[in-house]
């Protein structure tokens, strides 16, 4: 089984960490990120991993070489230009003729990704999104009225949503949509689908999920690591 994780971006709102170390190659625990991610693939059964880099891409390709020491085959994409969240793919064709996963590379999660894969795999869709139910707190209550007089009061309700969980699985087909080596994000590749009456399968993830994309979540993520990762 083959994975792509997006490894190209700046993480300007995890500064002043990524002006010196990449964001997927920041500590947590005793590894990077993307380490973490890596060991997960390899132990659900994926065995090829690309990882799609353009800031810091160097470091990445050092860092990790072939591979071997983590039990994979490891191969770094170098975009020329930033590519989004969907473009980046589209150098890896060649190497992509059957399904494959891709995620974003500042995802800590406990996904089962087999379980993903073997979903998605029997949908047959050129995508399926993964995605995670989030509860928000409200700041202030909610309060109900019937012309001038008060009827309820509702004491700071959460907020359900379902968010997209940058977790994809993707057939060769997909290439028929994005454009080869050019900026293209995935919510503008799940519209233009959408659009096009192309069928697109969600996939729950009920396990662990967190983005790493603000200082206040790098900091959660390092003792998440040490209870549910270690």
């Amino acid at each position: 089984m083959k994975a792509v994780i997006l490894s190209g971006g700046l993480g300007t709102r995890l500064k002043p960490f990524t002006e010196v170390i990449p964001k997927p190659l920041l500590p947590i625990g005793e590894k990077a990120i993307l380490e973490i991610q890596i060991e997960r693939l390899r132990d659900n059964g994926f065995t090829e991993i690309f990882l799609a880099t353009n800031y810091k891409s160097s470091y990445i390709e050092k860092f990790f070489g072939d591979g071997s020491r983590y039990g994979v085959k490891l191969t770094v994409s170098k975009e020329e230009s930033p590519l989004g969240t969907a473009g980046p793919i589209t150098l890896l064709k060649e190497q992509l003729s059957g399904p494959f996963l891709v995620m974003n590379g500042d995802i800590l999660t406990l996904l089962n990704f087999k379980r993903m894969y073997d979903f998605a795999s029997r949908m047959k869709a050129p995508l399926t999104v993964g995605i995670k139910k989030e509860i928000l707190p409200f700041a202030f209550g909610n309060i109900f009225f019937d012309g001038d007089y008060v009827t309820d009061v509702q004491e700071k309700p959460n907020f359900e949503l379902y968010i997209i969980a940058g977790i994809y699985m993707m057939t060769s087909e997909i290439f028929d949509y994005i454009p080869y080596n050019q900026k293209y994000d995935m919510d503008k590749l799940i519209k233009q689908l959408i659009s096009s009456h192309i069928p697109i399968p969600k996939y729950d993830i009920k396990e662990y999920w967190l983005d790493i994309g603000r200082v206040g979540d790098y900091e959660k993520a390092q003792e998440v690591y040490k209870e549910r990762f270690q």
